[in-house]
């Protein structure tokens, strides 16, 4: 049974790549030749040690075939842009049961067959769920999940995630409905799983710091079992993401069992994790029953899944403040005026302040669901727009892009720059975030097509985001200020399969039917 069904979905899945690829056919605007000098340079700025399934020589051809193309005035956001898909091809790897992405590239002892650690593996989903080909993504997810001789890696569960809530999400890409239903029974498994190991007497869920991939954080301990922000963050988006599957599964029952969990974590979040003090989400310690009282990054992940109710985005007034989050390189994991703010040493991977771009990634898709899903005037897009500038302002080293594990707030020094693991670290997102948060692709399940930009009015004149298959059809989105940039007109206008579907004199939300 077990080889039937990974047959039965390596069928399902070829037939839906064949089906995408015949809908997609659409005319274009940005010629792909334009871009490959970044390529040409990145591929020159290094000695190319470590080459995995698509080695430098090829990088540019698979680029080519796979990725969005994106351009805009400020050049440093379009070379991240392209950077970031070169180093994501770096870490695919042609395993004897598919391709899978790697975290590192060099190997690490704690990790997985084939290297795989599952610490990342939501970001990796939502940035590799924009690949024009579906079966980097779905071999991936496919070894995680039945890997082990037909059951999951051993090392599945080793590390908190939102897996679940991000193959959901991946579906409102791609639409691919038969391998999400195929792997349904897998991810109600691994709910349950979840639930027999790490759910507290109390009903919310427990992780060690470490094993939320956010070792010497100031709230916690890499042995102390706490109710974080992050776990119960993550079962309350996998158990909506499991409730809208069985909606398309016809399971009623389920649908209802699995929206009442999610409320249950809801209405328990908001009681014990919620600071009223501090204004703020935050760790509660099992010793005592007692918040941490400390503001950490963390407490911002909530809104990546939609989880609060209205009434706690006061929480987002410290995202600009200097003497909260806000640093000249970047959102800190914790508060900048707490009294243990950097205060557990270096380069070990400490928690407990300095930049990672795992969590600025949260963080930056947190703020846009806030932007886009509540009522709120705590942060604007000029607010997100700095934000973006830092993050891709911190992915440089020594001049030349890079992204690695975690930097010095101040100084944008990366803390293990200079140590092979960390070159090329695939721990976060970038590019999602420009699709479905800058430019504003808002990926849904029915045939709307939503593209809500949250980029200020007076910030750029022109951009475009170009080759986008989403629901299996070429989108294009188009500002062009006073229209002689890409001669398609003036304003903002979003095009699928070369027929322009939406439009507006100025930067807001538009809507469009696919």
């Amino acid at each position: 049974m077990i080889k039937a069904s990974v047959i039965l979905t390596f069928f399902i899945s070829l037939t839906t790549n064949i089906t995408l690829a015949q809908k997609s056919k659409g005319g274009g605007v940005l010629k792909v030749g334009n871009f490959r000098h970044y390529v040409d340079y990145f591929n020159k700025m290094e000695d190319e040690n470590i080459a995995q399934a698509i080695p430098n020589a090829q990088s540019w051809d698979w680029m080519k075939a796979n990725i969005p193309l994106f351009e805009c005035p400020q050049q440093n956001f379009e070379e991240m842009w392209y950077y970031r898909w070169w180093t994501l091809r770096k870490h695919l790897k042609q395993t004897d049961q598919g391709y899978v992405f790697t975290e590192f590239l060099v190997k690490r002892n704690y990790a997985d067959k084939y290297n795989l650690i599952a610490s990342a593996l939501g970001h990796h989903i939502y940035e590799a769920r924009w690949l024009h080909d579906n079966k980097y993504l779905t071999d991936y997810l496919n070894v995680w999940y039945r890997g082990n001789e037909g059951k999951p890696m051993k090392k599945l569960r080793g590390f908190s995630s939102w897996n679940i809530y991000a193959m959901y999400n991946r579906y409102l890409v791609n639409s691919d409905s038969a391998w999400l239903m195929n792997m349904l029974p897998d991810l109600e498994a691994d709910y349950a799983a979840w639930e027999n190991e790490k759910r507290l007497r109390n009903g919310l869920f427990w992780n060690t710091d470490v094993k939320d991939a956010m070792e010497e954080t100031i709230s916690g301990g890499r042995r102390e079992q706490n109710a974080r922000p992050t776990i119960n963050s993550y079962m309350y988006g996998n158990a909506m993401a499991l409730a809208r599957m069985e909606t398309m599964a016809g399971n009623k029952a389920k649908t209802q069992l699995y929206s009442l969990k999610a409320d249950t974590i809801k209405q328990l979040f908001q009681q014990y994790l919620w600071n009223a003090k501090d204004t703020f989400f935050e760790t509660r310690k099992t010793a005592g029953d007692t918040m941490a009282n400390v503001r950490e990054e963390i407490g911002f992940i909530p809104w990546y899944f939609n989880l609060p109710d209205a009434g706690y985005e006061a929480a987002w007034k410290k995202i600009t403040d200097e003497s909260g989050f806000f640093a000249p390189f970047g959102l800190t994991t914790a508060e900048r005026n707490h009294p243990q703010f950097r205060t557990h040493g270096c380069c070990k991977c400490e928690w407990d302040g300095a930049v990672w771009p795992y969590a600025t990634a949260q963080t930056m898709t947190a703020m846009a669901n806030l932007m886009n899903n509540y009522q709120q005037n705590v942060v604007n897009d000029s607010v997100y727009f700095r934000l973006m500038e830092l993050y891709v302002e911190s992915q440089y080293y020594r001049g030349r892009p890079y992204i690695g594990e975690y930097l010095d707030e101040k100084t944008g020094y990366w803390l293990k720059g200079d140590q092979e693991r960390s070159r090329y670290y695939n721990h976060s997102t970038y590019n999602d975030l420009i699709i479905t948060g800058l430019v504003g692709l808002r990926p849904r399940a029915d045939n709307i097509i939503e593209v809500n930009p949250l980029i200020p009015a007076n910030e750029w004149n022109w951009f475009c985001l170009d080759n986008v298959l989403y629901h299996g059809k070429k989108v294009t989105i188009i500002w062009d200020k006073d229209g002689t940039k890409y001669k398609k007109g003036k304003g903002f206008s979003v095009w699928v399969n070369g027929k322009k579907v939406a439009s507006a004199a100025t930067l807001q939300k538009v809507t469009g039917n696919l």
